[in-house]
């Protein structure tokens, strides 16, 4: 997807917002990654993102580490199944466009 193609809702909570972010289902700094070069092809791996809001892609990886990301939740359907971003984009999704949520719990190590 291109940047003139970017959707207006993101991806997670479906609120509908000007200012959306670029979220790589497989994680950048995994894309040499030889599993990953097994598993998908180049192209694939630079394009599979989503448009996400900032603080659904600050809640993604506040709960999941890079490793994770890659492995389980390559896939929207995936990230949507996760039981805390699930119960995140449930509480976001009502609130207004401008609503920036105070930080919050980090990952679990």
């Amino acid at each position: 997807m291109t940047e003139a193609s970017r959707p207006e809702r993101c991806a997670l909570c479906g609120r509908v917002l000007e200012e959306l972010t670029r979220h790589h289902l497989i994680p950048r700094a995994r894309h040499h990654n030889r599993r990953n070069k097994r598993r998908f092809g180049r192209t694939e791996v630079r394009e599979r993102v989503i448009w996400v809001c900032r603080p659904c892609h600050s809640q993604v990886h506040r709960v999941l580490d890079e490793k994770t990301l890659e492995r389980s939740y390559n896939t929207l359907e995936a990230l949507q199944g996760h039981p805390e971003i699930r119960r995140f984009t449930r509480w976001i999704a009502d609130k207004p466009a401008g609503f920036r949520p105070k930080g919050g719990r980090r990952r679990r190590r």
